[in-house]
């Protein structure tokens, strides 16, 4: 209720100022208690709007995985089979592989959780080689692309990528080959920058979702959507556009950690809330983890890893993550002057010299990668006998995935993680303005030092 009327507040109508002032005042203090009761009636209203829409949600999540998506009866079945087989060479499927395949097939979206060396990446390239047009493939790393690429051309399956060492005239060639009716490429890889910054790539997608080309959107490492996220990744929240502009293509997104919170913000920043998800065990009993206290002195941790590797994983291939560019470079050199022979890894390699360590260690001329986390994502090297931390990692998410790259062909592998308390305020620095940056370290440390582990 207004205590005056609108005309009555104009100086000149005002005989006693001061008392007008407190009945303003007064007006004014009760139309903040009134838009304060507004606000907390709006969020509860949101809040319950919310959770309408998570319950609709799981609803709908819960009556798409009802449904048989094991069978074997559908109309793509035995091409499926006998690709998996023929191309691939592979006699049988992992838990909620042969799922996930039907259901993109199918044109449904998908969610699959899967460990590090669970077969992610073979949900979206089967149905690539089976299906008319191509895949296009988001992946947050060079490396990660590079590698998968390697692996698909040695089965003579044409799949390409584009990034920003590629040169203009390949370019030019990918992007025609997304319109070309008799194109044989199967997969296209691309970073999320491309795809948020080339506006001559959007358009050569639309175009080939305009001619029925586009098959479907694979999104590797699906969790950098989410600031929630333990690798968030700006450029990844653009991939929300995908959705409105190809309603009809399956987006199929893949991770090996997500949290419920991020698989809840990973759904609603890509459009495909109520989706389908699967998630698989992530229980690796072929894995050995071992925390190990890290010597004081960086001499005696290059005497303990050079012992490791020239003994108890003589012959044998690794990785050994380090927190930075200068560590990485310190421990290939001290390494290199005892006559091991290993390469470092980090981002600010140039693409060829990046290429170069990676098919080094692939080949096994090096028996270890000394790495920052740019290295390792989606790696399918299969004989990984350890994986070595020389620092602790930034949260619990990030060291599952980097010491999951050991041990891709079942058989025991190890997982070493040195530890000093010292190294705590290092990762802190590097971590303070991330989201849940701290409390993902802090996670890190009760790891460490949980003597019940």
């Amino acid at each position: 209720m207004f205590l005056l009327s609108i005309s009555e507040y104009e100086p000149g109508c005002v005989r006693d100022p001061e008392q007008h002032v407190m009945k303003v005042t007064l007006e004014i203090e009760s139309l903040d208690g009134e838009i304060a009761e507004l606000q907390r009636k709006r969020r509860l209203l949101v809040q319950k709007k919310d959770k309408l829409i998570e319950a609709a949600n799981n609803k709908k999540t819960a009556k798409l995985a009802a449904l048989n998506w094991n069978s074997e009866d559908y109309a793509w079945s035995k091409k499926l089979k006998e690709t998996m087989n023929n191309v691939f060479g592979i006699s049988s499927l992992r838990p909620h592989q042969l799922p996930t395949m039907n259901a993109s097939l199918s044109g449904q979206d998908v969610i699959l959780l899967m460990p590090t060396g669970g077969g992610k990446s073979l949900c979206f390239q089967l149905p690539a080689v089976i299906s008319s047009g191509f895949t296009l493939v988001v992946s947050p790393l060079v490396a990660l692309m590079e590698d998968q690429i390697m692996a698909l051309k040695k089965k003579n399956i044409d799949a390409e990528m584009i990034s920003a060492s590629t040169p203009k005239d390949k370019v030019t060639q990918f992007q025609n080959a997304m319109i070309d009716k008799l194109s044989s490429m199967k997969l296209l890889y691309v970073t999320p920058e491309k795809l948020a910054k080339s506006k001559r790539f959007m358009a050569k997608l639309q175009k080939a979702h305009e001619m029925k080309r586009l098959d479907r959107i694979a999104i590797d490492e699906v969790h950098c959507c989410s600031q929630w996220g333990h690798d968030f990744r700006k450029d990844y929240k653009f991939l929300g556009v995908l959705k409105n502009l190809f309603p009809k293509v399956p987006i199929i997104g893949l991770t090996a950690t997500a949290p419920s919170r991020v698989l809840a913000d990973v759904q609603k920043i890509l459009n495909i809330e109520g989706c389908l998800v699967f998630r698989a065990s992530f229980n690796r009993p072929n894995l050995y983890y071992e925390v190990r206290p890290k010597p004081a002195s960086h001499k005696e941790c290059v005497d303990e890893l050079e012992k490791l590797l020239t003994t108890k994983y003589r012959g044998q291939s690794g990785i050994i993550y380090s927190t930075s560019i200068k560590d990485t470079e310190e421990l290939m050199k001290d390494l290199r002057s005892r006559g091991l022979k290993v390469g470092c890894y980090h981002a600010n390699l140039s693409p060829e010299m990046r290429s170069k360590c990676h098919q080094k260690w692939i080949s096994n001329y090096y028996q270890a990668v000394i790495a920052t986390i740019a290295f390792g994502m989606g790696m399918d090297k299969p004989d990984v006998r350890f994986v070595i931390h020389h620092s602790i990692s930034k949260s619990m998410a990030n060291f599952y995935q980097e010491s999951g790259r050991a041990g891709r062909d079942d058989s025991p592998a190890d997982c070493i993680l040195y530890y000093r308390f010292g190294d705590l305020f290092r990762i802190s620095t590097m971590v303070f303005a991330e989201a849940t940056g701290l409390e993902n370290v802090y996670g890190m440390v009760s790891y460490c030092i949980d003597s019940k582990r």
